[in-house]
């Protein structure tokens, strides 16, 4: 014997818990898929490290700055950004015999190997190179206690 339940998915009708379950795994499929149809690429960056500074250089030709986001949480930042396609959509467009460009949404997650200061963080962008300079702050890493007596 099943317990029955009505939902208003099914307009008032009586089902079972198992149609139920039945039904909210489609959603999970339904979600999941859409999720994982949904491209982001990648960011290609370089990072180096100087006495004062780490600096982040990144290629984003065709992005303009309103259309990036750039943020940062304890020693993570985050780039995030779309590159639209020039000439809108795809809809009759042109049959590509490469298609090498990433279009559409684009982030990168980078691990700081040092302690940055946020609030002096810079980002500029010339000639399609981004250029984020994080300067480090720089604690002692060694202090000598005296002991009182």
């Amino acid at each position: 014997m099943g317990f029955l339940k009505k939902s208003k998915k099914n307009k008032g009708k009586e089902i079972s818990i198992k149609e139920l379950d039945l039904d909210l795994e489609e959603e999970k499929e339904k979600e999941s898929e859409e999720k994982w149809f949904k491209k982001e690429g990648q960011l290609v960056v370089d990072v180096f490290q100087t006495d004062s500074e780490i600096v982040i250089q990144s290629p984003v030709a065709g992005v303009k700055p309103e259309d990036l986001d750039i943020s940062i949480e304890n020693d993570i930042i985050t780039i995030r950004g779309e590159r639209k396609k020039p000439g809108g959509s795809d809809a009759g467009g042109p049959k590509y015999l490469y298609q090498e460009c990433w279009w559409g949404a684009f982030s990168r997650k980078i691990v700081l190997p040092e302690e940055v200061n946020p609030e002096e963080i810079s980002a500029s962008m010339k000639k399609g190179i981004l250029t984020i300079k994080l300067p480090i702050i720089h604690r002692e890493k060694e202090r000598k206690i005296s002991v009182k007596q």
